[in-house]
């Protein structure tokens, strides 16, 4: 309580904004932030997305602050002002997915899987607002199968939202590609009330130079971001879990004693 008096002593801000959050939202907060206005945007934000306490704390442990807003988008070029402020709040760079154990050499189609698989962590890292669609989601353009690898539809935004997976590093070809999808997705898909599709195209790794260059002259906003997986255990489960050697010696023990 005293900790909590010398973080707020703004009376009209105890009322109008940490009150409207949990006590031990307040105290998670308190105890990892060090920061006013650190504290203040997670508190914003737990009001706005309605975070759970074990939200609220891998949201912070993933330092959503400094990842939220970024990545290199032609939004404001090819979107209305409102809308596109809302969209670039959409984007983070890099995405984390932290629930995939995965190793460095994957395919694309093994990443659209294991996020498929954990469709409800893939949404919170997304952010509020992403509806699923479909995966491998099938367009037909002039007698052709084209087929999306993410289709999302975003409430607040109103419009859909295409996911462009990539295991290596960004190269300009995939933005044309994109914009194909986009004009496709506009015509064959959006509800005359809708606003422009966006599409996002994720990669390991990506050249800010080269990103902002391809999406430049792009007619259609697009999105391009990184990500970052889980590809050995964390360094606190480390040495807790048995070895292989250890496994097969208790195993062959079990079946000794079992003859």
């Amino acid at each position: 309580m005293r900790s909590f008096a010398e973080a707020w002593p703004d009376p009209e801000f105890v009322q109008q904004v940490a009150a409207q959050i949990p006590w031990f939202h307040n105290c998670v907060i308190l105890d990892k932030l060090t920061q006013p206005a650190d504290r203040e945007w997670y508190i914003q934000k737990t009001i706005a997305n309605g975070w759970s306490r074990n939200v609220l704390v891998h949201q912070i442990e993933n330092r959503l602050i400094n990842r939220e807003g970024k990545g290199v988008t032609n939004f404001s070029a090819t979107l209305p002002q409102e809308q596109s402020d809302l969209a670039l709040q959409t984007m983070k760079d890099p995405y984390i997915f932290d629930f995939l154990q995965m190793g460095e050499k994957i395919r694309e189609t093994e990443l659209e899987r294991g996020l498929i698989e954990h469709i409800r962590e893939f949404l919170l890292e997304l952010g509020l607002g992403f509806a699923f669609v479909g995966n491998q989601y099938h367009l037909e353009v002039a007698d052709q199968d084209y087929y999306l690898d993410l289709l999302f539809y975003h409430l607040k935004l109103r419009s859909y939202v295409v996911i462009d997976l990539k295991v290596g590093d960004f190269i300009p070809e995939y933005a044309g590609k994109m914009n194909f999808y986009l004009s496709a997705v506009d015509d064959l898909l959006a509800h005359p009330s809708d606003n422009p599709s966006i599409g996002i195209v994720l990669c390991k790794a990506k050249n800010r130079v080269i990103a902002e260059y391809a999406l430049r002259d792009m007619a259609r906003p697009i999105g391009v971001a990184g990500y970052t997986l889980t590809s050995s255990l964390p360094r606190e489960m480390s040495g807790r879990l048995p070895t292989v050697d250890e496994l097969e010696e208790e195993l062959g023990e079990h079946e000794e004693h079992s003859a």
